[in-house]
């Protein structure tokens, strides 16, 4: 494999497997607009052309579409040779399962170093066959990840967490806002409780309505508000309907004004079913926001129980509501809360941080052969070798 020199700007290839607006398109943009341009060259190949295709465009970088499915065709893989080829590309980045197969055939066809990054809080068989097949190297956003990956014999040099983070100067405390309240058209000092996220099944948007009713019986003040789009969405205005509170649970789709979107909030909350390091809850706690939330992968290492939020398992509904109606009762708990979470996001999970490792561990696949075991961006952990 060619060295490349560290006085010239790498040539990425990012293999995007899906487009929709959510937490893995986020983590990509914001990866690639603070990346330094000194530094790479980015070219991006995507499965289909929307919204996030544009964001690319608009901060400059060249985008091209072919099919990413879970069986890779002859057309995805000529392109992809191609595009290696043509732009001298040195390192591909891949994200979601079927980026990954693709990304892992175009790196054994053509000799290039390859990274996947794995959203999710474990280590999917589909990406951890292409790790065995193709020799690749892994990055994970979650360490519930990172521990699975070493239980399935991944070997820690071809494997390094580093967490997802937020740019805290964005997403910072500010002046209560009325943002959202001129949106669903209720009053600017209603108190307000927010669920940010996709609305589908896996995020458990379902449940944080359920959970609603039951802090409603409490706090009859309260107002919800959705964030977000998705399948479920007329399963979740029937589900509004049936509990008779359409005039206090609040749909209000995307957003592009994020950092308003949490000014207008007093208090975040997450039901997911399923999530890796997500993102909505770091903005929300570096915008000064306590959070409750279902105590499922990553959500642990950012919510200080106690302290930034409270966590519950999932299916524990009252448990929820309860932590909610207190923490909605109780401003001065709400206030202390919101400065904890906000410290501890500046501390954990600063965006430029996350951008530095990966920049490093992007170079480093570089300069290292497939047989080395470079260290850049690992985490902190390591198994003691057993004595002879």
């Amino acid at each position: 494999m060619k060295i490349i020199p560290s006085e010239r700007p790498i040539n990425l290839l990012q293999v995007i497997g899906a487009a929709i607006v959510g937490g893995m398109e986020t983590y990509v943009l914001r990866l690639l607009q603070h990346l330094p341009r000194a530094g790479f060259n980015v070219v991006c190949l995507c499965v289909c052309e929307g919204r996030f295709t544009s964001q690319l465009r608009d901060i400059g970088f060249t985008v091209h579409i072919t099919p990413i499915s879970e069986d890779p065709d002859w057309q995805s893989i000529q392109l992809g040779v191609g595009l290696i080829r043509a732009e001298e590309i040195d390192i591909i980045h891949a994200h979601l399962p079927n980026a990954n197969s693709l990304a892992g055939i175009l790196s054994k066809l053509t000799a290039t170093p390859m990274l996947a990054t794995i959203h999710s809080r474990y280590l999917g068989m589909r990406d951890f066959e292409v790790h065995k097949l193709m020799q690749t190297h892994i990055h994970v956003v979650a360490k519930t990840a990172y521990f699975h990956a070493l239980s399935l014999g991944v070997p820690s040099g071809k494997l390094r967490f580093i967490a997802n983070g937020v740019d805290t100067e964005i997403f910072r405390p500010s002046a209560k806002s009325d943002y959202l309240h001129s949106i669903i058209n209720i009053a600017p000092d209603t108190p307000l409780i927010g669920y940010i996220g996709r609305l589908s099944s896996e995020k458990g948007p379902e449940v944080f309505i359920e959970v609603a009713g039951k802090v409603h019986k409490k706090q009859a003040n309260c107002h919800f508000v959705l964030v977000g789009e998705g399948p479920m969405r007329e399963k979740l205005e029937r589900d509004i309907d049936n509990l008779g509170l359409r005039d206090r649970i609040h749909l209000a789709g995307l957003q592009g004004d994020m950092s308003r979107v949490y000014s207008s909030l007093d208090l975040a909350v997450s039901t997911s079913y399923s999530e890796g390091m997500p993102l909505a809850l770091i903005e929300a706690m570096a915008s000064g926001i306590p959070v409750v939330a279902t105590n499922v992968g990553g959500v642990s290492d950012i919510v200080e129980v106690g302290c930034t939020g409270f966590l519950h398992s999932v299916g524990d509904l009252d448990g929820l509501a309860n932590s909610i109606a207190t923490l909605m009762f109780d401003e001065s708990m709400r206030e202390a809360m919101g400065k904890s979470a906000r410290k501890r996001i500046k501390e954990k999970f600063e965006l430029k941080d996350c951008v530095s490792q990966t920049s490093e561990l992007l170079r480093s696949l570089t300069q290292t052969d497939s047989r080395s075991e470079t260290r850049v961006g690992m985490m902190d952990v390591r198994l003691k070798p057993t004595s002879k």
